[in-house]
C-alpha cells in the first residue's frame, strides 16, 4: 500500500511538470485564450506568465535579427545603386486632355529630380487643334500644359540607358524636335512622335492611331515590359540611315 501510495504522489507530479512544460511553450495567441477561459484565477496567472515569457523572447530574436541583417543590408547598399538599372532614362508616358489625351515622354538623369519634356501639339489653344484634324498647324514640342502633374498621368513605361546610349538618345530626341515644324491629328500626332523616339532606341512599336493611354501600354506589352535597352552598335543607327536618305 505505501508503495501504491508513493507511486502515485510521483504521478502527479510528473503531471504537473508536464503541465507546467506545456504552459511555457504555448505561443502567445494561445497562452492569452487560455487566460480568457481559464475558471480558476491560478489559470488565468499561469497563461499571464506564459505570454510574458513567450512575449519577451519574441522580441529577443526579433531585435537580434534586426542587429544580424543590418550588416547585410549596409554591404547591399552601394554607392549609386538608386541607378542600378541605368543612369539614365526615358519615360514614355500618356496623360489625360479636354480630347484623346496626350503622349510625351520625360527624359534625364535617374540621379535628379530635374527633367526634361518632349511631345509633339499644336501652338495655339482649340482653333489650331480643330484645324489640325483637317490641315497642317504650328507646332510645339516641348512641355504642355499637365505634363508635369502627376494627377493627370494614365499610363507610362519607363526605360533606362547607360551613359553612351542615352547621349544618342538625348540628341535624337532633340534633332526630333527641331524636325517637327508641324502638327496633324492624323499623321504628324503625338503618339507617332513619341513612336519615331521608341523606334530609334530599337524598341517594338505599336501603330499611331490609338488613345495615347493605349499606345503606351501596348509600347510596354509589345517589348515584355522591359525596363534596360541597349541600342545597337553606331555604325547601324537608324539616326545615320535617315541622315543619309535626307542627303540624296
Amino acid at each position: 500500500m505505501l508503495n501504491r501510495s508513493w507511486r502515485s504522489r510521483l504521478c502527479l507530479l510528473g503531471a504537473t511538470a508536464f503541465a507546467g512544460l506545456l504552459v511555457c511553450e504555448i505561443p502567445p495567441a494561445a497562452a492569452k485564450d487560455i487566460g480568457a477561459h481559464a475558471g480558476s484565477p491560478a489559470s488565468a496567472t499561469q497563461a499571464k506568465e506564459a505570454n510574458k515569457i513567450a512575449s519577451e523572447a519574441n522580441a529577443l530574436s526579433s531585435a537580434e535579427a534586426i542587429n544580424e541583417s543590418k550588416p547585410m543590408q549596409a554591404s547591399l547598399r552601394q554607392p549609386g545603386s538608386s541607378s542600378a538599372k541605368g543612369p539614365y532614362y526615358v519615360d514614355f508616358r500618356a496623360r489625360t486632355a479636354a480630347s484623346w489625351g496626350h503622349a510625351f515622354i520625360w527624359y534625364g538623369k535617374t540621379s535628379e529630380r530635374k527633367v526634361e519634356v518632349a511631345g509633339l501639339t499644336p501652338a495655339g489653344d482649340v482653333l489650331q487643334y480643330v484645324l489640325g484634324y483637317v490641315a497642317f498647324v504650328p507646332s510645339e514640342t516641348g512641355a504642355s500644359y499637365g505634363d508635369l502633374d502627376p494627377q493627370y498621368l494614365t499610363a507610362h513605361y519607363k526605360v533606362y540607358l547607360n551613359e553612351q546610349d542615352a547621349k544618342r538618345v538625348f540628341a535624337y530626341i532633340k534633332k526630333l524636335q527641331a524636325r517637327s515644324p508641324v502638327w496633324n491629328a492624323e499623321t504628324a500626332n503625338c503618339t507617332a512622335f513619341i513612336g519615331d523616339i521608341a523606334a530609334f532606341m530599337g524598341l517594338k512599336v505599336p501603330n499611331r492611331w490609338q488613345r495615347p493611354e493605349n499606345y503606351v501600354n501596348n509600347l510596354k506589352a509589345m517589348n515584355g515590359g522591359r525596363q534596360i535597352v541597349r541600342l545597337e552598335a553606331e555604325d547601324n543607327a537608324p539616326l545615320k540611315d535617315l541622315g543619309r536618305r535626307l542627303s540624296f
